[in-house]
């Protein structure tokens, strides 16, 4: 069967793409969301909690976790307010994760979350398709690529920084010699313009 450019594209895309999703966590309670994965399969969750308040400066926090389709509770966070967890499926079946706020009587919380994963591949299975097994491969290069991209940015950053921290250093320490240069200048005038002087005794 032949397969078009574009129905590759189209591949990769669905593939790589991420879901973008908010959860509100009302007080006293807790969100369940599922994911079907089949063993050696990956899933990776990062989430923010945020206030509905526009003017709230307080930092609100949750406890999250990844439960098996057989109930194992695979990665857990107490308390948190940020956080990313990746899994590897041990076994086939629905993965729950959740949001909860079970502990707390607050307000409604916000928790913005992305999820993605990995669908395994073994390449070395001659009955799957090939065009599966590429797309795999390609989209694993792109991910090298991606962690690569942001170890550089961060390299350039902290660079920039120190450069810059290393010029405002040189500006300043230029500026106190050039009026250490003048002082001492204008001292040595005043100091030879006295000696120079004649003084005569009446």
């Amino acid at each position: 069967m032949k397969f078009g450019i574009s129905t590759f594209l189209f591949s990769l895309v669905f593939i790589t793409q991420a879901f973008a999703h908010i959860a509100l966590l009302p007080p006293r309670g807790k969100e369940c969301f599922y994911e079907t994965l089949k063993s050696q399969d990956e899933l990776a969750v990062t989430f923010q909690v945020g206030d509905r308040d526009r003017d709230a400066t307080e930092q609100l926090h949750c406890d999250f976790w990844i439960q098996s389709p057989s109930g194992k509770v695979l990665k857990t966070l107490t308390d948190a307010s940020h956080g990313s967890v990746q899994i590897k499926a041990e076994e086939n079946g629905k993965h729950v994760y959740c949001f909860s706020n079970e502990d707390s009587n607050m307000q409604t919380k916000d928790v913005s979350f992305n999820v993605h994963g990995v669908v395994y591949v073994d390449v070395n299975d001659n009955s799957g398709d090939n065009l599966e097994s590429s797309i795999r491969k390609l989209l694993e290069l792109v991910y090298d690529v991606k962690n690569e991209q942001n170890y550089i940015v961060v390299r350039e950053r902290t660079h920039r920084n120190t450069a810059e921290s290393t010029n405002s250093r040189v500006k300043y320490w230029s500026i106190i010699q050039l009026v250490v240069i003048i002082f001492n200048s204008l001292f040595q005038v005043f100091y030879l313009k006295r000696f120079f002087e004649v003084k005569s005794a009446i």
